[in-house]
């Protein structure tokens, strides 16, 4: 007796189990296509604009597309050396905020304070420079360390 509820009968639809078709897909090119000047631009744009929320933004940006444009390379390297030290120094104070928030509430809030002020600096900065990138000059921040050359 055959067991129709189970489906003992094979499927013809269906490959064998274990004989599946591999899918196929395009290769992609090795190397990236060059950024147009309007790409060029809004990723620079990017890179200042991210100082805002410190320096991974730049970092990332300036990792995938600086050998793309060169607009993009340039600023996204000019963000990344601005924003390294202060978003550190940002870092250690909120950590210090917090460890010292317990043991000596003054102090925490002070180092909280120093953390927003540096926060708003970065901020005003950044948005100051990718309205400038944003219309196709380039900016150089006044106070930056040149880590990246």
């Amino acid at each position: 007796m055959a067991n129709t509820a189970r489906g003992d009968q094979a499927d013809s639809t269906q490959p064998p189990v274990g004989r599946q078709e591999r899918a196929q897909y395009e290769a992609v090119p090795a190397s990236a296509p060059a950024l147009t000047p309007v790409e060029d631009r809004q990723w620079a744009f990017m890179a200042h604009c991210g100082g805002i929320l410190g320096f991974i933004p730049s970092l990332i940006i300036y990792l995938v597309f600086r050998e793309r444009g060169p607009f993009t390379a340039q600023e996204s390297k000019e963000a990344l050396n601005f924003t390294v030290p202060p978003t550190i120094v940002a870092a250690v104070a909120n950590i210090m905020a917090v460890l010292l928030a317990g043991v000596a509430p003054l102090a925490g809030t002070v180092f909280a304070f120093l953390a927003v002020a540096i926060w708003i600096f970065l901020t005003v900065y950044s948005v100051i420079a990718a309205v400038q990138v944003n219309r196709g000059q380039p900016y150089r921040y006044l106070w930056s360390l040149r880590l990246i050359h």
